[in-house]
């Protein structure tokens, strides 16, 4: 059972009242994930893909596909001879 008066942590509260919008599946965020990465890695400051508007909401919520867009993007920066920390910051950025 849990008790009542416990305190709720601040991190789960800020993931309970977290907008979930726009709505991405993890399959959708699967099919996106090389191209988030790579414009996390360009810093492209054209105009924002609408198609992944939607990753931010979904990796902030999703520890399983947080996690393997950050290999990726190490993987990927390693690949390409970049320095990982901006895109890094990008990625976890609330």
């Amino acid at each position: 059972m849990t008790a009542a008066d416990r305190p709720l942590p601040a991190d789960a509260l800020q993931l309970l009242t977290t907008d979930p919008g726009p709505w991405l599946s993890c399959d959708d965020c699967f099919r996106l994930v090389d191209r988030y990465v790579d414009a996390l890695l360009a810093d492209s400051t054209g105009a924002p893909d609408t198609e992944l508007a939607a990753m931010p909401a979904h990796l902030s919520g999703c520890s399983a596909c947080a996690e393997e867009a950050t290999t990726l993007l190490l993987l990927a920066a390693t690949d390409e001879g970049l320095d990982p920390a901006d895109a890094l910051h990008r990625l976890t950025a609330p």
